[in-house]
């Protein structure tokens, strides 16, 4: 004889009691699609930059035959350029949408360095990235954790990436071109060509670490924080589930 189904959760497979019971999940509209979709782009030019920048360094084994027939290297340098002007226009255009966009996409470029409270804050959020307590705070738009190394790990990383980047390519462009004009004096400032190359490949790898330090932390955060991360950069909704 089969079991009684005494109730209508049995039969339709609903269970309004337990859905009633949930933690509520709170969604609320913060980054805008300009933004969102100048982060993707970014991290696909950025991917694009190491990986070109990478094997300009250190070249791939001589191909046989004649050069001409293969041009490995020069397509490869070509590949990093084109992704230079796409990093610079976007970062351009992505200051243009700090000023029209909403607030949060002003967070990039500006740090309250000067209040206390920030800073408690950011020594709250270093506490929680080291285990140290049960839960973080909660925030709508980037953590100020998340925001000081934004500025300092991404921007203004990005921003010496660009000027010395266009000041090497400024020396095969030649005197007198754009390039040079505008960045033609990074070389002099810093003593050589050959520093400035050095300083360029170290910051490839300082990106390189943020990159990885930034995967990783909105992992944790969407695994462990109880509110989204990945999928805000997305739809642009932070969820929160408590």
């Amino acid at each position: 004889m089969s079991p009684v189904l005494d109730t209508a959760a049995d039969i339709t497979g609903r269970d309004d009691a337990a859905v009633a019971a949930a933690p509520h999940v709170q969604s609320i509209y913060v980054y805008e699609a300009p933004v969102r979709l100048w982060h993707w782009i970014n991290a696909l030019t950025v991917t694009v930059l190491a990986v070109t920048g990478y094997f300009i360094g250190q070249p791939l084994p001589t191909m046989p035959g004649e050069a001409s027939d293969y041009y490995v290297l020069g397509t490869i340098r070509f590949v990093h350029f084109a992704a230079g002007y796409v990093l610079a226009v976007g970062l351009l255009a992505r200051a243009y949408w700090a000023l029209v966009g909403n607030h949060h996409a002003r967070e990039l470029f500006t740090v309250p360095l000067a209040r206390a409270a920030y800073w408690r804050e950011v020594r709250a959020m270093l506490a929680w990235y080291a285990f140290l307590r049960p839960r973080p705070n909660q925030y709508v738009g980037h953590n100020p954790m998340a925001r000081l190394a934004m500025f300092f790990g991404f921007l203004l990383l990005t921003i010496f990436m660009i000027f010395s980047g266009f000041a090497l390519y400024a020396e095969g462009s030649g005197a007198g071109s754009w390039q040079d004009t505008l960045f033609g004096w990074v070389i002099p400032l810093f003593g050589s060509s050959l520093q400035v190359h050095n300083l360029h490949r170290l910051g490839l790898w300082a990106m390189v670490v943020f990159v990885i330090l930034h995967v990783y932390a909105a992992i944790r955060e969407d695994i462990m924080s109880r509110q989204s991360m990945v999928s805000t950069m997305i739809s642009g909704y932070r969820t929160f589930k408590d």
